[in-house]
């Protein structure tokens, strides 16, 4: 039972919870008490020392993040000796910290250099020790610039968590390093759950700084860009707009402001995939074979079977996800309609993924010489340029997407929580199983931010189980189920990298936390159930571009719409600066 205690906090009485530690009794009930390595996500390692306090009674002082209350305790939140050991704990991170304000993630909401400026401490007092230490490239996605990391190890666990095990802890000396692992039976998947986890930007995507603006200096081309559906509900938080809220309208009218010719949105792209996909499902539990159904959409997940388990490879379905699908559109169906020559069209993404960067990569989406999509932005990225251009957001009129490609689904919205690519690709497929409409739209048994989350779906007399996971440590625990009893089937399985699915991702505004995503979901959850039309396959563009253009040559809609994966082997880890490794 977890009952109330009594305890004094700054000479205030409170009830707290007997199991509540000091720091979630302070937040409880509006205390502040600083924080560096603490995430809801992660366990409590109390290494940054930060949120240190007094203890009435006790010489030394305790990390309130690891410390449990109990009845009778008397905390000091902001003593003398608080404040000093503070001081000192954050002149020695920056001791280990190299500056660089500008080009940081955190720049616009730095907890480091609010502390630092709230303590009065000298960032520089001590020497950098990590000037020499190395910074790397994870393909086209991720950059680790180990002179910036406070050795919390947030990364460690977050990629541990994931179950990819790609960042390590090594000796170095008298101190310790994080390093990517150079064990052949592990990669990186790109998730970029380390970004978001780190508390003083140590990750970031590639070209997160240095080549946000490329795609607007593309000269003599048609600079058209697609938004992914979880941006509408979290790019606002970069302006103080509330977490959750719906900005698709605003997000378009940024986009026009930047300079974009056309503004498409991927939740369109969604609508293209659910349909394939549901024609996939259908096919393949008809003839039994290939089951379960693995999503593909998530980049992220498709390179962890690649790499981990390639035994599952050929369960993939083969429709590509929403960005490239549109893409391959847009520089077919769209070019075509417009007189455009496809090679003069520039197509930009706007994610909420850094695995999207890895994914546009891929040579297995490139058709007719060319790549669906030439280049991916983060929404922190977006956000970013806009800062960066001096457009107010807030104060933004919203306009309507171009016309082209029309106006997604509820369905398509959905994809970006986890849970939502399941429940567009059973609207679908139930009424074109059965023949019948569906009655009950709302599919709240795969909706929610639990890791792993189980039904059974009944079709025409047949009972199918169904799995939908988000986090790719849990994905593991279901792929080892499924290879330790095979008869134990599912029929279909979602698989989202990140905690809460695209909300989470690692291309997020930050802070990206448990409350945060919900919020993030429950906006998107809102925009489905206020849309009159919330089936992919009754998307009226959808059934457009199938008459005029993707039935009428079905060898070049298999090349738009679908691709295929293979085994991977252990991919380069590029070191970008190296004075002494």
């Amino acid at each position: 039972m977890n009952k109330n205690i009594q305890i004094i906090i700054d000479g205030k009485k409170l009830k707290v919870k007997e199991s509540q530690t000091v720091y979630e009794a302070a937040k409880e009930k509006g205390i502040d008490i600083p924080v560096l390595c603490y995430h809801p996500d992660l366990k409590i390692k109390a290494n940054c020392r930060i949120c240190a306090v007094e203890l009435k009674g006790k010489k030394e002082l305790v990390a309130s993040c690891s410390t449990k209350v109990k009845a009778g305790m008397e905390i000091f939140t902001n003593s003398a000796k608080v404040k000093k050991a503070r001081k000192i704990n954050l002149e020695l991170l920056f001791a280990q910290h190299r500056e660089e304000c500008f080009d940081c993630v955190w720049r616009f909401n730095c907890q480091l250099l609010k502390l630092a400026e709230k303590y009065k401490v000298k960032i520089d007092r001590f020497i950098d020790r990590k000037t020499n230490y190395p910074i790397y490239q994870f393909k086209n996605a991720i950059v680790f610039d180990s002179t910036k990391c406070i050795d919390c190890r947030n990364c460690v666990e977050a990629c541990q968590k994931q179950g990819v095990n790609f960042l390590e802890i090594k000796n170095r000396g008298t101190f310790f390093q994080v390093k990517p692992s150079e064990s052949p039976n592990r990669d990186c998947v790109y998730c970029g759950q380390c970004i978001v986890h780190c508390p003083v930007g140590a990750f970031e995507g590639v070209g997160e700084f240095e080549d946000i603006e490329k795609p607007l200096k593309e000269k003599n081309k048609i600079v058209v860009v697609q938004f992914a559906p979880s941006i509408r509900t979290s790019l606002g938080e970069e302006f103080g707009l509330p977490y959750g809220e719906v900005v698709t309208g605003k997000i378009t009218t940024a986009l026009r402001k930047l300079g974009f010719d056309r503004v498409f949105d991927t939740s369109v792209g969604a609508d293209f995939t659910t349909s394939e996909e549901s024609k996939e499902v259908i096919e393949r539990i008809k003839s039994n074979k290939k089951l379960p159904i693995l999503t593909s959409c998530c980049s992220a997940w498709v390179k962890y079977v690649e790499f981990f388990y390639p035994e599952f490879v050929p369960n993939l379905t083969s429709a590509r996800s929403p960005q490239a699908m549109l893409g391959g559109l847009i520089k077919t169906y769209w070019a075509e309609k417009e007189k455009i020559d496809p090679k003069k069209i520039f197509v930009v993404s706007v994610m909420p993924c850094v695995a999207k960067k890895y994914e546009v990569g891929r040579e297995e989406l490139i058709f007719n010489g060319l790549k669906p999509v030439d280049c991916v932005l983060t929404t922190r990225e977006l956000a970013r340029l806009i800062i960066k251009h001096k457009i107010d957001f807030k104060k933004l009129k919203s306009q309507n997407l171009d016309s082209a490609f029309g106006e997604p689904s509820g369905a398509g919205v959905i994809y970006g929580a986890t849970g939502g690519v399941m429940e567009s690709a059973f609207r679908t497929t139930y009424e074109k199983l059965t023949g019948k409409k569906l009655g009950k739209i709302d599919f709240k048994q795969v909706r929610g931010m639990e890791g792993i989350k189980k039904a059974e779906i009944k079709i025409n007399g047949y009972c199918r189980r169904i799995a939908v996971i988000n986090g790719l440590g849990n994905a593991k625990n279901i792929l080892e189920e499924i290879k330790s009893n095979p008869l134990n089937q599912y029929a279909c399985i979602e698989v989202m990298a990140c905690p809460g699915g695209c909300i989470g991702g690692g291309g997020q505004p930050m802070p990206s936390e448990p409350d945060i995503r919900k919020k993030r979901a429950e906006g998107l959850y809102r925009i489905d159930l206020k849309k009159k039309l919330r089936k992919a396959h009754e998307n009226p563009i959808v059934k457009k571009v199938y008459k005029e253009f993707l039935d009428k040559d079905k060898e070049l809609a298999c090349k738009i719409l679908h691709t295929s994966y293979r085994q991977k082997t252990k991919e380069e880890v590029k070191i970008i600066s190296n004075k002494s490794v």
